[in-house]
């Protein structure tokens, strides 16, 4: 009977350590600064305080007040509202890189990694070449081909990230390959396309997820630095990188519009870093 009574309380005393179980602070900011910045990302897709078009010469390089929060710009824009504006197209266009890389690479991961020999020889030689070039400058090339905008970016983004997605789902692939539930789903007939899509994809999911927080980001920031560089969102659209170009030459004179814009940048890449570094943590 004592014996008893100890195991029910050794199995509430698990049950109590595992339900008080701290969630990892990276998490918590992670989860907290992502929401913050979609709520305001939505916010500017439904309207904002000002037209972000519209000009006013009287406001130009005004500074912030209860007006205008984040001040003006050289056109007397309302830069509050161009930050909400361009904040939506930058993770729009970080959506759909991230989306076309991740389609393609797992298409291409998941084939090298599942049948290996030469099918996998062949894949990761390109893999590989195209890897050997950095992404930006990859970007760059295929922007010159196809030319600047939205959806060229978008586009030209989401092919230099096939890659990187690539490799990571074939190292996925080829560990839960081994694995005896798959020996198993072999043994009993189950086709190949079932065990790859059905069976390793989905448990391999929480690795996708992390990388594809680490991708968004990263297109989050190639999108900004083309932007900066001219040749990626072209006016009249609002671009977070294109605004900081332009704040660069006021950047003594009105440091506040490159610290509000350059800040909400930060903002946003610190949030979902550290959403997919606490996902990773959680996962271990």
């Amino acid at each position: 009977m004592k014996q008893l009574f100890k195991q029910k309380y050794q199995k509430e005393d698990m049950i109590k350590q595992a339900s008080g179980k701290k969630r990892s602070p990276l998490l918590m900011a992670g989860i907290l600064m992502t929401v913050i910045t979609l709520l305001f990302v939505v916010f500017g897709m439904i309207a904002t305080p000002y037209d972000p078009e519209a000009m006013d010469a009287s406001a130009k390089l005004a500074g912030i007040s209860w007006k205008h929060l984040m001040g003006c710009d050289n056109f007397g824009r309302d830069v509050l509202s161009r930050v909400m504006k361009g904040s939506a197209t930058t993770l729009l266009i970080a959506m759909g890189t991230v989306m076309i890389g991740m389609l393609f690479g797992i298409l291409i991961g998941a084939v090298a990694g599942y049948y290996g020999g030469l099918a996998d020889e062949i894949l990761m030689r390109l893999n590989d070449a195209a890897l050997a070039f950095p992404s930006i400058l990859l970007a760059l090339v295929l922007i010159s081909l196809f030319g600047t905008g939205k959806y060229n970016i978008i586009l030209a983004l989401g092919i230099a990230f096939v890659p990187s997605f690539a490799r990571i789902v074939r190292s996925e692939f080829i560990r839960q390959h081994e694995m005896d539930y798959i020996r198993q789903a072999k043994l009993i007939g189950v086709s190949d396309r079932r065990i790859m899509f059905v069976h390793i994809l989905p448990n391999s999911m929480r690795v996708l997820v992390s990388s594809l927080l680490i991708g968004f980001n990263n297109a989050v920031l190639a999108e900004a630095g083309l932007s900066f560089l001219g040749i990626g969102v072209q006016p009249p659209d609002a671009s977070l990188g294109r605004m900081l170009s332009e704040a660069q030459a006021y950047l003594f004179s009105r440091p506040g519009y490159a610290l509000c814009v350059g800040g909400t940048l930060i903002f946003i890449v610190l949030g979902f870093s550290f959403l997919g570094e606490g996902i990773g943590n959680e996962s271990r």
